[in-house]
Parts: structure tokens; sequence; C-alpha cells
């Protein structure tokens, strides 16, 4: 093996060992991150175990119980593996309502590291795993979908005039849950999600207005084009005629009766 090829065997072996491939090492996340404030207060009053809300800036707000000392935030991506969730704002609080930042879990025996396929957040060792873990992380815009890290009850709240009762532009699955308005806004409830994801497809009111817009352009347009086709169709048989040329193409027998005299 020459120089250049051992070269290359020992840069990724380093880059392996040390994490730089983020395969197998994991880091800290930066306490500006993680000490970052959230677009809007986290809704630690909510009686589900689990209280999701989606901002217009395409991002989202968790809330969860934890009954256990940690858990691992990531996405699937198509080929079945693991994305870790960039996640920020992070924030712990215990059944006595005492708030921590999650710069704070590691004064306290906790963590918040992140690897390429995980974001792993180990608890304070003095919170007992009965408290509730906060974070923000990013969506997709019209489109929310994130695993069921905890089962139980969910609530979903969607940004303003946003909904997904229309059957083409919305999409709530799994199936069993409710839908209800309050404050302008959508609100998606289960009693009990023991599915693996839970995914939300949804709209802005106008985009229907706009759909309807261009659905009516288009068939004015096909309309229009149907009248011209039939008008031209009659244009060229009256020329014919009068040309003589008439051929009635429809009620030829393609040679079937002889030709005249015969």
């Amino acid at each position: 093996m020459n120089r250049r090829a051992l070269g290359v065997v020992a840069l990724a072996a380093l880059a392996l060992t040390s994490g730089c491939m983020g395969l197998f090492g994991s880091s800290p996340i930066s306490d500006e991150k993680l000490d970052a404030e959230p677009p809007q207060p986290y809704e630690w009053t909510a009686d589900e175990d689990v209280h999701i809300t989606l901002t217009e800036e395409a991002r989202f707000l968790a809330v969860y119980d934890l009954n256990r000392s940690s858990i691992e935030l990531f996405r699937r991506d198509g080929l079945g593996g693991r994305n870790a969730i960039p996640v920020s704002a992070v924030r712990y609080r215990y059944p006595n309502e005492t708030v921590i930042t999650g710069s704070e879990f590691e004064a306290r025996g906790g963590a918040v590291m992140r690897s390429q396929e995980r974001v792993t957040v180990e608890l304070p060792d003095d919170a007992n795993a009965s408290g509730e873990l906060a974070f923000t992380s990013e969506s997709t815009p019209k489109r929310f979908s994130l695993p069921t890290f905890v089962k139980g009850s969910y609530e979903v709240v969607l940004p303003p005039n946003r909904r997904v009762e229309a059957f083409l532009f919305g999409k709530v699955s799994p199936p069993g849950h409710e839908v209800t308005r309050s404050g302008g806004q959508t609100h998606i409830r289960w009693e009990n999600v023991t599915a693996d994801t839970v995914s939300v497809r949804y709209y802005l009111q106008r985009d229907l207005l706009i759909f309807g817009a261009i659905a009516a352009v288009l068939l004015v347009v096909g309309l229009g084009g149907a009248v011209y086709y039939k008008r031209a169709i009659e244009a060229l048989r009256e020329r014919r005629e009068e040309m003589g040329l008439d051929v009635d193409t429809e009620d030829d027998d393609f040679g079937r009766n002889p030709p005249p005299g015969m």
C-alpha cells in the first residue's frame, strides 16, 4: 500500500474514532442554543401527555410529560434510519413548578448531547422522572411529522387560520382524533396514541380560494378551447363545401361500396 493510501486510511480512522463523522461520537449542544428563549411560552399546564404548538415560522414547541430519566429525539429518513433533530430553548419543569434551562442540566447531573442519529437528553439526577421536558425545533411549512417518543394523550395546535378538514389539502394521522377550534386556532387531540408517528398536513384558508380560482380559470380556458376547436371544424367543413370537396368522413364506408357507374 502506497503512502497516499495509508494517509487516507489513517485520516478516516482518526475521523471515526474522534467522532468527527458523527457515526459513533456525540457532543454537547451549546449553552446559547439550550438557553435560547422559545418563540412563545411553553404550555406547561396542558392536560395531555404531549403538547405540541406549531408556529407560522415552521417551528414547533413540544412539551413532554416524562416517566423515565432520558429521551432520544430524532426523525426517521426514507431509508428507515434516524437523524437528530435540531433542538433549542431546552427547559425542564419540576413537579414543584421550578423550571431550569438546558445549560443547568450538567450541573445537576444531566446532559443534552447530539450525535448524527439522535439528540439524547439525560434528565438531572434530582428529576425523579416525573417532570416535564420542553424544547423547540424545526418543522416543514404546512406539514408536521414526528415520532411518538412518548405514548399517551396528544394535542397538536396549528398556527392561526390553518385547517385540516378539506380532503385534498388536509390529513391527520393516526386516526381516532378530535378536531376543535379555539381562539382562531385548530386543536387536534388524541386520547391515546400508540402509533409510531404523529403527522398533520394542513393549509391556510386562502389556499382553498386560490385553488378554486385556478380551477375556474382552467375550466374557462378548457371550455374556450373546446368552442374554438368546434368553430374551426365547422369553418373547415364550410370551406370544403364551397370548393366542392365535401366528403362526410363519418359516413364513409371506407371503400365497401363500388365506385359510381359500376
